[in-house]
């Protein structure tokens, strides 16, 4: 099954699924109520988020020139920095690092990037553990799943799944509480922090002027994974640099009341290198791996490279009615929601992943939350009418949009089949095309065009 059927099959089965609904709908409840909340803070948000999406134009508009800066400015503080033009490449470099280092054990905080190149898959390999020590990361790692959501990976599970799940992997009572559990995982995951060599974190933020990491985080792990292992990894794509740290007054809020309602979130870090002479704490080695995989092919594009002013706050899969009824594995890829939908056909290619572009009611409420005004349905549009000029489309799509085409330019002719006739022969192509749940429209007994030419000719009259 490609892609594209594997989708529309997944999305159909999904959608219906009264339990997945209820616990999607309940977790995006609370969510909407924070955000209402938390948007009452700001005396003018819109100002706030012109102010946002201005720099992050900047920044795209000198992108060459602000990643040089921040490189120039790190590696002065005793940091390396790596370029790496596709996953593979920055597979191998941290191979490189594991295998120099003896690496036998990695704590990792959360990252999309590092689960857009697979990198605990990868670190396997080398018979190196990987272990997520953000919570919900840690939840969906033990039951072999990847992040439902780019925010809040866990959404789609409910307190008693987790409270089974942990009871079949690690023995804990079935009957337990999310603070128990909670409680279980911090001491597990202490235990790794001492034994990891290596912290790996991604990146909020690249910092141009002073060279500096900005991470962001509400549960402290981050920062324990760095501070306990010898060596800082970061995976950062290059999309992710601002010019000023002073800017991160501005961002710092707007990323954490659009992606979970807080006016800030409870940890905000930056790191500008390893331990220097006369400090006693952090780590011995610091490497910064900065992005490509398909990112440029963005960046070149005019018509989508605003999508790369993104600042992964979630705030678009949490607006949009298709996430909200098909829900985030049904994407089949590292990033779901509109932000996925407009960029991944870019990064894993328009011929398996165009269709995702489909996935939008063009309603335009992703490019309404959207902190740094992203124009995502206009950003569809051109790549659906891309994967038209490449010819992606299926057969059977094309012969029925010419069948369509040539039925809807001879009004005349199709006015002239009773509705009963019509009603029966679109019935099933309805039905196969648009799936047995779906109520079918059907045709009236006089179409517009038929009552218009009624109407006007009684007035004529």
């Amino acid at each position: 099954m490609n892609t594209a059927k594997k989708f529309y099959h997944d999305a159909s089965r999904i959608a219906f699924d009264e339990a997945h609904r209820k616990k999607i709908d309940f977790n995006m409840s609370r969510y909407d109520l924070a955000v209402e909340k938390g948007m009452k803070r700001y005396r003018d948000v819109e100002a706030a988020k012109n102010q946002a999406a201005a720099i992050k134009r900047e920044v795209l508009n000198h992108l060459d020139e602000y990643l040089l800066q921040f490189e120039k400015n790190i590696t002065s503080h005793g940091v390396e920095v790596f370029w790496a033009r596709n996953s593979e490449e920055a597979i191998a470099y941290v191979e490189k690092i594991l295998v120099e280092n003896e690496a036998r054990l990695l704590v990792k905080s959360k990252s999309m990037t590092t689960e857009e190149i697979e990198l605990n898959a990868a670190v396997a390999k080398l018979d190196c553990e990987s272990v997520e020590t953000d919570l919900g990361e840690f939840i969906v790692q033990t039951a072999g799943e990847k992040p439902y959501h780019i925010v809040t990976p866990a959404m789609h599970k409910s307190k008693s799944e987790i409270a089974d799940l942990f009871h079949d992997k690690f023995g804990t009572p079935p009957e337990s509480t999310p603070e128990e559990l909670s409680d279980f995982v911090r001491r597990l995951l202490r235990k790794k922090f001492t034994q990891a060599q290596i912290g790996v974190t991604g990146a909020n933020f690249l910092i141009a002027d002073i060279g500096g990491i900005s991470v962001t985080e509400n549960e402290g792990n981050a920062l324990m994974s760095t501070s306990f292992p010898k060596i800082h990894l970061v995976f950062a794509g290059i999309e992710k640099i601002i010019p000023k740290m002073e800017q991160l007054g501005l961002f710092y809020p707007l990323l954490a009341v659009h992606g979970t309602g807080q006016q800030v979130t409870a940890y905000n870090t930056i790191f500008t290198g390893p331990r220097q002479t006369g400090e006693i704490d952090g780590p011995e080695k610091m490497y910064v791996i900065l992005l490509d995989n398909g990112r440029i092919g963005i960046f070149a594009d005019d018509e989508a490279y605003e999508s790369l002013a993104c600042i992964r706050c979630g705030a678009c899969l949490n607006g949009c009615p298709v996430y909200r009824t098909i829900g985030g594995y049904t994407y089949n890829a590292t990033y779901s929601g509109p932000i996925g939908s407009a960029i991944t056909p870019f990064l894993k290619g328009f011929r398996d992943f165009y269709h995702l572009s489909y996935a939008s009611t063009l309603c335009g409420k992703c490019a309404e939350v959207c902190p740094v005004k992203i124009p995502l349905p206009d950003i569809f549009l051109a790549n659906r009418r891309k994967a038209v000029e490449q010819q992606l489309s299926p057969a059977a799509e094309k012969v029925a949009m010419k069948g369509f085409r040539l039925i809807a330019s001879k009004r005349k002719g199709f006015d002239f089949f009773p509705a009963v006739m019509k009603n029966s022969a679109f019935y099933p192509l309805n039905y196969w095309g648009w799936g047995p749940k779906r109520a079918v429209p059907k045709f009236a007994k006089k179409s517009f065009s038929q009552l218009y030419r009624k109407q006007n000719k009684q007035n004529i009259n």
